[in-house]
């Protein structure tokens, strides 16, 4: 499961791909339009700053804007940079591989084989989705629904 603060994460990426970039949106704007909570979402957003995802300025068009565009983000690098590794066994991560502690051996694993497969699937779709395709997905359902 991803955590309650990468789902608040993408909502305000998902706020500001919509804006453009580097087109600033004002953290409250977000907080309000999102329903999250502003201390939380400055934390978040502060986050992805430091990552290098957004900038921010202060003043009267002052608020956070995405450095990169929309269909350069994934939805993998932005979960992976909120929450850390995908992998659901330590074994099977690319950025926080350790060795199982009571495994005699991965390739003999019948454990790790599943998971590793369930892995490469749950990546595939993470990786392979950006911000854009997401949000372009948000529009089109939306406009079905109305």
């Amino acid at each position: 499961m991803i955590s309650q603060k990468a789902k608040y994460a993408l909502r305000a990426l998902l706020v500001l791909a919509d804006a453009g970039v580097g087109e600033s949106v004002l953290i409250s704007d977000i907080a309000e339009g999102q329903r999250i909570p502003r201390k939380f979402l400055e934390q978040i957003l502060l986050d992805l700053k430091h990552r290098g995802l957004l900038t921010s300025r202060r003043g009267k068009n002052g608020g956070y804007a995405l450095l990169r565009a929309p269909d350069d983000l994934t939805v993998g690098e932005i979960v992976r940079i909120v929450d850390g590794p995908l992998a659901p066994l330590p074994c099977l991560s690319r950025m926080a591989y350790r060795r199982c502690e009571d495994c005699d051996g991965e390739e003999a694993c019948r454990i790790r084989r599943v998971f590793a497969e369930a892995h490469r699937a749950n990546t595939a779709v993470l990786d392979g989705t950006t911000l854009a395709a997401m949000a372009d997905g948000d529009r089109r359902l939306a406009a079905e629904a109305g």
